[in-house]
């Protein structure tokens, strides 16, 4: 793995150091969340739901848009750029927010900017490496993603030790924002073939079946993976002093970090479909365990180093099977809609689940979000992956 990592081109580690840096400034602010809306700006799981469904929601379609664009233009620079703008001066915003209407209206501008440049960067990453390095090219960059992950949290952990208010936390947010717009000025296109695309179309035209099966299980999947705030939320609830939930989150990334690329990568050589089974399973799991109260410390640092795992299993591993899937100049299309999918799934899936944290207790959202996992994961298994492997026979 280590001769395959040294072989990958200048842009795919550009990439990442981008991501870096940017998931440093926006994860330094992640965990601080749910402590400003309910400490400072006294606001609520149902808000909280409320704000992120929202944002993401809209992220999605924005997705969708530059995806297909960078299809027709063959362009992808212009959209990174601007997208790590718009998220670079919308954070420290939040700042100077009184309300959490105004909250709303800044994470949506940085919502807005992570649609912009997320399938224009994930074509980019494609189009950058052979097939059967995907695995390996999609993995390292959720791993130095999930690098900034880590150091951001730990910043912010450190901050408030020495103090430090929320407000002034979130402002200091912007530094890395312009190292990261910075750095995406240096990233160039790479040289492509020209390519007949079919014009596009509401229906999905022109993208295979096995691709419209795979995201339709991953939209049931994705009702079921609200807001991680929620977690952060819950684990305070569990005991977690208010100091350390930015370490727990920071100690996630962690794992995500070290186990993301040497698991993706395993992809490429064995079966993307059995990594991602696995680690949905082991989602489901974890949302059921997540339910139970009188959960200890420990049992609960186990069940967030499981989470971790999920995650390092799948981040990359997906994005590579989309880029598998899709057909040939298609890929900012297939990107933009499985980022559509998967994001608009996003409004319900913590909408339903802050209604049912607030409304009723936080057992039923988390066994909600388990049963839809579980249920997705026996589509993903007997549905999706069974035809397509009939259809390989039958070729």
């Amino acid at each position: 793995m280590l001769k395959n990592l040294q072989s990958l081109p200048r842009t795919v580690w550009l990439i990442g150091l981008i991501s870096f840096v940017n998931d440093a400034a926006s994860e330094m602010l992640y965990p601080l969340m749910p402590l400003y809306l309910a400490t400072v700006l006294m606001a609520g799981p149902k808000t909280l739901g409320l704000i992120e469904g929202i944002a993401e929601a809209s992220s999605s379609i924005f997705k969708l848009v530059s995806g297909v664009i960078v299809d027709r233009t063959k362009k992808t620079k212009p959209w990174i750029v601007i997208g790590y703008f718009l998220a670079g001066i919308g954070r420290p915003l939040i700042a100077f927010a009184n309300s959490w209407t105004w909250v709303l209206c800044i994470r949506f501008t940085d919502r807005i900017g992570k649609g912009l440049r997320s399938s224009p960067r994930d074509a980019l990453l494609a189009e950058s490496v052979a097939p059967n390095h995907r695995g390996l090219t999609f993995g390292l960059h959720r791993s130095m993603d999930n690098a900034g992950a880590v150091f951001g949290p730990l910043i912010a952990a450190f901050l408030l030790s020495l103090h430090i208010p929320l407000r002034d936390i979130f402002f200091w947010a912007i530094v890395p924002g312009i190292i990261a717009v910075g750095l995406a000025l240096f990233l160039k296109e790479p040289p492509r073939e020209q390519v007949v695309v079919q014009s596009f179309s509401w229906s999905l035209e022109g993208l295979p079946p096995q691709f419209k099966r795979y995201i339709l299980v991953a939209g049931i999947f994705a009702l079921a993976n609200s807001s991680d705030m929620f977690l952060l939320l819950r684990a305070r609830e569990l005991g977690v002093p208010q100091e350390q939930i930015p370490l727990l989150w920071a100690a996630v990334s962690l794992i995500t970090t070290v186990f993301g690329t040497p698991l993706s990568a395993l992809s490429d050589q064995f079966s993307r479909k059995n990594l991602i089974l696995i680690a949905w399973f082991a989602f489901a799991f974890f949302y059921v365990a997540m339910s139970f109260a009188g959960i200890t410390i420990w049992m609960l640092c186990g069940l967030f180093a499981i989470y971790g795992l999920f995650k390092a299993a799948t981040e990359g591993v997906e994005k590579a099977l989309v880029a598998d899937l899709a057909p040939p100049g298609m890929a900012g299309t297939a990107f933009g809609w499985f980022n559509l999918i998967t994001g608009l799934m996003l409004l319900p899936a913590s909408l339903i689940f802050g209604w049912l944290y607030e409304s009723f207790n936080p057992q039923y959202a988390f066994l909600f979000s388990g049963s839809c996992a579980a249920l997705a994961f026996l589509l993903l298994a007997f549905w999706v992956f069974h035809i397509i492997e009939e259809d390989r026979v039958t070729i």
